[in-house]
């Protein structure tokens, strides 16, 4: 498969979509950045990238940082992490606080925000961090990223952290809600500054393909940073990217691009063929659901030409 002749065909053939949505508004740091960029990059697993447009640029990658808490929660906690948290789709929006008064203060899955914030309290309590002092989370959570990715230079955008917590009210809202009915062990603060250092990490495409290229090879050993998953816990962090990796469109992905995979309101998308490849898409402009227009047409256009999915 000629991959690069695919990607430099799909580039010209979304441009026109390019001025379609609208980013992230709503986390004032987001709004400034120029939303006239696309970016692609496809990694396989034997490291050969192919690339197109704008794949040198960090973005926050914002939400995919998700599937890191979500591999690291795993690692140091294994089956118990279910106790806190479901397996299932939300069919309701990431950040719904209905659903979790419903449900008891147990959020459906690890990708709508309540779960990560359950995953960030997780990450606090394993490593031992005090009230008021999360840097020990901080400081594991970015080694984990750098071994991964295999760039140590990545690092996080506190004016974008700043940003998010100043505007957090309904995330505020959600993780009081989880304190509540005792799914919250650490200091509310503490889990809000955690949770969105975490997401406000800036990555490329390129980066972000090589550090999603080891969930598509569940055959090789998964250590990284002293997080170590079996081959069963890849395949299944693969499913959960499948059912609920795309808010509440996540069917709608599944339906068009057949694919499991992540996508972030700083316009990032990352997906993944398993025992093939990882593939990022970048363009900030967003449909109403939250992901990336541009990046879901590129994927959809992807699976068709190379007749690859999971399907």
């Amino acid at each position: 498969m000629n991959y690069q002749e695919v990607l430099d065909e799909i580039y010209k053939e979304v441009l026109p979509f390019i001025n379609e949505g609208k980013q992230a508004d709503y986390i004032p740091a987001l709004a400034n950045i120029n939303p006239d960029q696309i970016g692609m990059c496809l990694q396989t697993l034997d490291g050969k990238q192919y690339l197109v447009g704008d794949v040198e640029p960090r973005f926050s990658i914002q939400s995919i940082s998700k599937v890191f808490s979500l591999a690291m929660a795993l690692g140091v906690q294994g089956d118990k992490l279910w106790s806190r948290m479901g397996k299932e789709p939300s069919g309701a929006a990431f950040n719904s606080l209905i659903q979790l008064e419903i449900e008891k203060g147990k959020p459906r899955n690890p990708f709508i925000n309540s779960g990560a914030i359950v995953m960030a309290d997780i990450l606090l309590s394993h490593f031992g961090c005090s009230k008021g002092n999360i840097d020990s989370a901080l400081h594991n959570f970015l080694s984990f990223v750098h071994s991964i990715s295999g760039c140590d230079t990545i690092d996080y955008n506190n004016e974008v952290a700043i940003s998010e917590r100043d505007n957090s009210y309904l995330n505020a809202a959600i993780v009081n809600l989880l304190k509540y009915h005792k799914n919250i062990n650490n200091d509310i603060e503490d889990v809000l500054r955690f949770y969105f250092m975490t997401c406000s990490i800036e990555m490329n495409c390129k980066e972000l393909s090589s550090a999603f290229v080891k969930f598509a090879n569940h055959k090789k050993t998964f250590s990284y940073n002293g997080i170590v998953l079996t081959s069963s816990q890849v395949k299944r962090i693969n499913a959960i990217m499948q059912t609920c990796g795309f808010y509440d469109e996540a069917g709608e992905f599944s339906y068009l691009v057949g694919l499991p995979g992540k996508s972030g309101v700083g316009g990032g998308i990352v997906a993944i063929y398993p025992q093939r490849y990882a593939v990022t898409v970048w363009s900030p402009r967003l449909n109403e659901k939250g992901n990336s227009v541009v990046g879901i047409k590129a994927l959809e256009l992807l699976t068709t030409r190379t007749k690859e999915s999971i399907f």
